[in-house]
């Protein structure tokens, strides 16, 4: 398995939503790093959806289709909620 390009994640966790940007950037430059293997690669699939669905996911307003996606959005907004 190839690393995961951290600049990479950096950038694409920037998506020009400030609700989202407020959100992904901390968790990328605080957190990604320390994720185990599998959980930084669930990160970056998580990055792969729309901007309307993972702000969705994130608000609250929906539920991603993706179990898998749960945990990580639930890591998400507890690191948002620890840097308030």
């Amino acid at each position: 398995m190839e690393p995961i390009n951290k600049q990479r994640i950096a950038w694409h966790s920037r998506r020009g939503m400030l609700e989202l940007d407020l959100l992904l950037v901390p968790f990328a430059a605080d957190v990604f790093e320390t994720l185990d293997p599998q959980d930084q690669l669930l990160y970056s699939d998580l990055l792969e959806a729309e901007d309307q669905d993972l702000f969705n996911w994130l608000m609250g307003r929906s539920a991603p289709a993706q179990t898998r996606f749960e945990p990580m959005i639930a890591q998400i907004l507890a690191h948002s909620r620890r840097a308030v």
